[in-house]
């Protein structure tokens, strides 16, 4: 299956996640790669697969959402650092400039992510979303002090137009205490 698309719905209710997730899945030929509750009692449904089948999972997902929709988005050529990211740590480079952007929903954090992976040549370290922030989102990246500030300007551009902004960080040439606390 071609997975270089992505869907997902963020809902309100955890009861109404499975109903969606079932809904997105059999709307489409698509993977499921998350669908599980986050913080604030809230559940999201992340799906994978060509952009034509992950456009109408996402638009029968919202369909059947009955009033629990909190957001959603298809990104029809999602950047591979963010599969890579997605829920792991990758190892970073000791040196450059480490970035962190951080956003009060999941799906724009995610959009923000491939964004900025998309912008500038930087390592995207991880994609974290939901468990045990609060319902929060962040992701870090790293890369040469230019790259990271170029990459960052385009994710939080995403995340502040959406008014889901917390935080956007660059921190040039980090303690390596700071690095380890990443990983």
């Amino acid at each position: 299956m071609n997975e270089k698309s992505i869907g997902l719905i963020e809902l309100s209710s955890v009861a109404a996640g499975f109903e969606v997730a079932d809904t997105m899945l059999k709307a489409g030929n698509v993977r499921l790669l998350l669908s599980r509750s986050i913080c604030s009692g809230k559940y999201m449904v992340l799906i994978g697969g060509d952009a034509a089948a992950v456009e109408s999972a996402v638009q029968a997902g919202t369909g059947v959402a009955n009033g629990c929709l909190i957001d959603s988005f298809v990104i029809a050529n999602v950047h591979p650092d963010v599969f890579t990211a997605l829920g792991r740590t990758q190892t970073p480079e000791p040196n450059g400039a480490l970035g962190i952007l951080e956003s009060f929903n999941v799906a724009t954090l995610i959009q923000a992510a491939d964004a900025a992976a998309k912008a500038a040549p930087v390592q995207l370290l991880e994609v974290r979303l939901a468990m045990a922030l609060g319902g929060k989102a962040f992701c870090t990246m790293t890369g040469d002090v230019g790259s990271v500030q170029s990459a960052m300007a385009a994710g939080r551009r995403v995340i502040a137009d959406a008014g889901v902004l917390v935080n956007a960080v660059v921190i040039s040439r980090p303690h390596p205490d700071v690095y380890r606390e990443v990983v």
